[in-house]
């Protein structure tokens, strides 16, 4: 009986279960004008810190921090990759209340795009009313992305009457 049954299965065509078939995707390609630029940041904070925090853009919409052990004349490195030179931005801060000197640069293509030094003195009280106190910003700013760097608007005349409200 068994063998009949296992006979009797093997003459009934099996039905397959199939997936729904899927339209092919779309490849997405990079525009062919759109070229890619290596960038390489640099961060050396000579004094004594702690806390070091180096935050700096990886590509044209992701941020990356680090926080390395910095001591002097130690220099971190990172690389990114950006579709425009002016989107290469890196902040470097330290920590209340120590002092150093920070210093920053970055190098889009092996070429020095930006670069930036600063002192930050030591303070006895935490500072209210500065929250970019201890930081060293290079290049585009970190906190806005895939902007290029903030360009100040022209200065408004005050002769000028403003235009009517609609």
């Amino acid at each position: 009986m068994l063998a009949g049954l296992l006979s009797g299965a093997q003459l009934v065509p099996a039905t397959a279960l199939a997936e729904p078939e899927m339209p092919p995707q779309p490849e997405v390609e990079p525009q062919p004008d759109q070229q890619l630029h290596n960038v390489t940041y640099k961060a050396r904070i000579d004094g004594v810190s702690r806390n070091a925090q180096i935050t700096y853009k990886i590509d044209d919409s992701q941020v990356n921090t680090a926080d390395p052990t910095m001591l002097p004349g130690r220099t971190f490195e990172a690389t990114g990759v950006v579709s425009d030179p002016q989107l290469a931005g890196m902040t470097v801060r330290i920590d209340w209340p120590y002092s150093a000197n920070l210093h920053c640069e970055i190098l889009v293509d092996d070429q020095i795009v930006a670069q930036a030094d600063t002192w930050v003195a030591p303070r006895l009280t935490r500072p209210n009313n500065d929250p970019g106190y201890g930081s060293l910003p290079c290049g585009a700013s970190v906190d806005v992305l895939g902007t290029a760097p903030v360009v100040p608007a022209a200065p408004v005349d005050p002769a000028v009457p403003a235009p009517p409200a609609a």
